[in-house]
């Protein structure tokens, strides 16, 4: 496998940790270890052919701060920021079960079990082949882990934001309900704004149009289109200035 990136980083949704978990007596694990394996198998493969790979990933298998209706906004978002490293640190055992070393890196500090983010220390950490695994979004409230990934890739100078979603590609509509949605393989950042497609939040996409920082949107239901994005073939949709 050749490798078309230096440095990426993935954003993994809470809810890819949970797809095809099975349910046992009407309840649904909030990881389902089997894919997340499968998941982590294909990073490594990255890794072991001289990809650096950081990863921010959301909550939203556990807990999503906009649905706590009935909690202060504030407190609801702290709340999804634990969540977060719940998932980080399931990756990273996952990780180390296979051989890749990593860290953890929260924007809120809790150093029992993660380092507290420092930019440096982050850039360090991918110069010495470890998968670096930001949790905690930007620690701030109202900021979605969307915006903390696209902010955090060009923190660490990533080359590309691979966008793993449960959707294979960006679509003029919904394709789970307008049959006639198209799918795009590139398009613009001001025409996701424009036609207010849901790619990412508006403040994600504004940065990254700011930045000129590219973003791949993809489907995770192949694990193997993350070897597939790194080695630039031409999957998903491309977004981009």
């Amino acid at each position: 496998m050749e490798v078309k990136y230096k440095r990426v980083l993935i954003k993994l949704s809470g809810e890819a940790l949970v797809q095809g978990a099975p349910e046992t007596d009407g309840k649904r694990p909030i990881i389902n270890y089997d894919f997340l394996k499968t998941v982590c198998e294909k990073i490594k493969k990255c890794v072991d052919n001289g990809c650096e790979v950081a990863i921010v990933v959301g909550a939203g298998n556990i807990w999503r701060g906009k649905e706590g209706k009935n909690f202060q906004r504030v407190r609801a978002d702290h709340m999804g920021m634990l969540a977060t490293v719940i998932n980080c640190l399931a990756i990273q055992d996952v990780l180390e079960s296979i051989g890749v070393p990593t860290r953890v890196m929260t924007a809120i500090e809790m150093k029992q079990f993660a380092e507290p983010y420092i930019r440096n220390k982050a850039v360090s950490h991918l110069g010495k082949k470890r998968v670096v695994i930001f949790g905690c979004g930007l620690g701030t409230p109202y900021v979605s882990t969307d915006t903390a990934a696209v902010m955090r890739a060009k923190e660490i100078d990533a080359d590309i934001v691979l966008l793993a979603k449960n959707i294979d590609a960006v679509y003029t509509a919904d394709p789970r309900i307008d049959p006639g949605a198209v799918r795009l393989s590139d398009i613009g950042f001001m025409d996701v704004l424009s036609q207010n497609l849901k790619v990412m939040d508006s403040t994600a996409t504004s940065f990254s149009m700011e930045n000129q920082l590219p973003i791949l949107v993809f489907g995770l239901d192949d694990p193997e289109n993350i070897c597939r994005a790194v080695a630039g073939e031409k999957i998903g949709t491309i977004v981009h200035t």
